[in-house]
């Protein structure tokens, strides 16, 4: 049966998923749910039945939903286990999930929508101040990570991806908050090995085709 995705074109989490999908090969199909179209279609009941946070995305198989994008993540791991996302070794499979982590639990939540709404409808900040908000979340999380990819340790060796030659969970996770980073006009230039590893991955067909311009609800 195919899967179905419920997915945001610019929604970072979907993103993730969409890059797993098509590196491990897997059919689905786009159900686009619009975040902002009628004050969010992820308050809509038909889709808080689905998922009752009102967040994408929401994977859809055999008439299960699941979400949380790094738990479908682990879920597309084990159910297709190869190509893999994470490395045999325990100690580096650790690693890439201490990466992938720190993307998707301490950059991303800051930056999310739902938090950008709050600063702008309930505190009333300005523009500049909600894009100051963004960079400096940004910045201060991609400063870590440039730093720990670009030194590794004797058990994350970084080669083209953040950790060896094959993409894998944490890839899934920087390309998307990279993709953040340029569309709020953060400067990239302090992050030379991150830049590397994007570059790398826009090298591949599954992440381009993940890519919010390549998306059928794209605007």
């Amino acid at each position: 049966m195919t899967m179905h995705l419920y997915s945001y074109f610019r929604s970072s989490a979907s993103y993730r998923v969409r890059i797993a999908l098509n590196l491990k090969g897997l059919t689905y199909e786009t159900v686009p749910v619009h975040l902002l179209n009628q004050g969010g279609e992820q308050f809509l009941p038909e889709f808080s039945t689905l998922n009752p946070q009102s967040q994408v995305p929401v994977l859809e198989e055999d008439g299960h939903h699941l979400t949380q994008s790094l738990a479908i993540l682990e879920y597309l791991e084990e159910r297709f286990p190869t190509p893999a996302l994470l490395p045999a070794d325990p100690l580096q499979r650790a690693r890439v999930r201490q990466l992938a982590l720190e993307i998707a639990c301490d950059i991303h939540p800051l930056n999310n929508l739902r938090v950008l709404r709050y600063l702008k409808r309930d505190l009333e900040i300005a523009e500049a101040q909600k894009n100051a908000w963004i960079a400096h979340w940004i910045k201060l999380g991609f400063a870590a990570l440039e730093q720990q990819l670009a030194a590794g340790t004797a058990d994350m060796q970084r080669g083209r991806f953040c950790v060896g030659d094959t993409p894998g969970l944490a890839d899934c996770c920087l390309i998307p908050q990279i993709f953040n980073a340029r569309r709020f006009e953060v400067d990239m230039t302090p992050y030379p090995t991150l830049v590397s590893i994007e570059q790398a991955c826009e090298a591949l067909d599954a992440f381009r085709l993940a890519a919010p311009g390549a998306q059928p609800d794209a605007a």
